[in-house]
This record gives structure tokens, sequence and C-alpha cells, in this order.
């Protein structure tokens, strides 16, 4: 039989430590996404994604001609503006912890930042595969519109334009967030990211040395080829690695680095 002493008057019993578990990867992109409706400038940026999809199908069943108002055309024409506004979310997401100084309780909960680097990243790339499940739900709205109203309202869409969209979106918001860690800063990183690729288009245009290179480091030129039903050929998909290679991998990469490197206050 095994008996226990009580301790002594005045002694501290001690205590008995319970492990910590390290929140898993899941819970940290559950909470980034939490983070990107939390902020104002996040919600409002995901509110006026969807408007503009919805916008963008409501002005084709005004003008397009009837034969135009099909499932295609009304999905295809809002890949365009939503990918100009995702890579301004990726941005923000990023460089929220820094602008809205909550980096340090952030880091402090999850000491490794690369884990929360991760889940950000995670976070923003399936609000890119959601917007064009919107932009699919919208279409198919606007395909039902117009086939009530006598419009064509057909519904034929190619499996490989529907990948390359997502292709298209990911890509284009993970670009966002390479230069949001590369610059740490909002509108520093929204200005970069939209003056730089633009700057090396008009450069790769207006000088002569330029045009070959730019055919390979312009995306405005690279990624064109996603938004044809035609297939992409091995040229294109190699253009496009390229220009993906110094416009994401590299900021990407740098920008990751940096942000383990910076000292939080």
């Amino acid at each position: 039989m095994t008996t226990t002493t009580a301790p002594a008057d005045g002694a501290v019993a001690p205590r008995q430590h319970t492990p910590v578990r390290r929140p898993s990867l899941l819970r940290l992109t559950l909470v980034e996404l939490r983070k990107l409706v939390d902020t104002r400038a996040g919600r409002w940026l995901l509110i006026t994604i969807g408007l503009v999809t919805a916008v963008i199908v409501i002005l084709q069943l005004i003008y397009a001609n009837d034969a135009d108002q099909t499932f295609v055309n009304f999905f295809t024409p809002s890949l365009l503006p939503v990918g100009v506004l995702l890579p301004v979310l990726g941005i923000l997401s990023i460089t929220s912890e820094w602008s809205q100084r909550t980096a340090l309780t952030t880091y402090a909960l999850v000491p490794r930042r690369e884990r929360v680097v991760v889940a950000k990243l995670n976070a923003v790339m399936l609000t890119a595969v959601a917007s064009v499940l919107t932009s699919l739900v919208v279409a198919a709205a606007g395909t039902l519109v117009a086939s009530a109203i006598g419009g064509a309202g057909t519904w034929q869409l190619d499996g490989s334009l529907l990948l390359n969209a997502v292709i298209l979106q990911v890509t284009g918001v993970l670009m966002g967030a390479a230069f949001g860690l590369l610059l740490l800063n909002p509108p520093l990183a929204i200005v970069g990211y939209l003056l730089l690729p633009t700057l090396w288009g008009v450069l790769g245009e207006m000088v002569k040395p330029l045009r070959g290179p730019s055919e390979w480091l312009d995306t405005s030129k690279t990624m064109e080829p996603l938004f044809s039903s035609d297939a992409v050929t091995g040229e294109q998909w190699g253009r496009m690695v390229v220009s993906l290679l110094v416009w994401m991998v590299l900021p990407l990469a740098a920008g990751l680095y940096r942000t383990l490197r910076r000292e939080v206050s």
C-alpha cells in the first residue's frame, strides 16, 4: 500500500507542468483567414472583389450580343480585374503584422516565423481559389439569366481554362505576398508591385535590346495565354516559369529571409 505525505507547513507543493502543444499549420491558416476578414481593408477588398465580378456579368447582360452571352464569356472577363485586386490582398495579409504593430504578439505566440508566413500564404492561396469559385457561381447565374431573356445561355467550359484561371489567380496573389514580404510596408509594396513589372513592360517595348528578354520576363505577356481557351504550349509554359521565378520566387525568398531576420519591436 502506497502512502503520500502532505507537504510540511509553509512548503510549496511542486507544480505539474503540462506540455504546451504548438498550434497546427491548419489552425494557423484558419487564424490568418479570419484576419483577412477582421481587418477593415481586407473585408472591403473581399467585398469589392465580389462586387466587381457581379458588375462585369451585369454589364455583359445589358450590352453584350445575345450570341456572346455564354458561360465562358461571363467567366473569363472577370479574371483580370479580380486578378488585379487579389495581389493587394496578399500584400495586406503579409504587411498587416508590421503596419498594425501586431508582429510582437504574433511571433511571441508562434516563435517560428516561417510557420506564420506559410499560414499566411496558405490563406491567400485559398482566397484566390475561392475567387475563382465565386466567378464560376456568378457566371452560372448570368448564364441562367441570359437563357431566360433570350441570350445564348450555353454552358460549355473547357477544363483547361478552369485550371488556367486557378493558376493565374494563385500566382498573382503570391506575387503580391512576395512583394509584401520583401518590403514589409503596405503602400511601398503596393506601389512596387504595380509599378516595377509595368515599368519593365514599358521599357521592353521602347528599348530595342530589351524586347527579347521582355518576352520572357514581362508577366503581362507571359501570363496572357492563360486567358485563351487554346492549349498552352511548352514554350509558353517556359516563359511563364521564368517570369514567375523573377517576380514571385526571388522576392518571396528574399522577403522570407528578411522577415526571419528582422527585429520585432
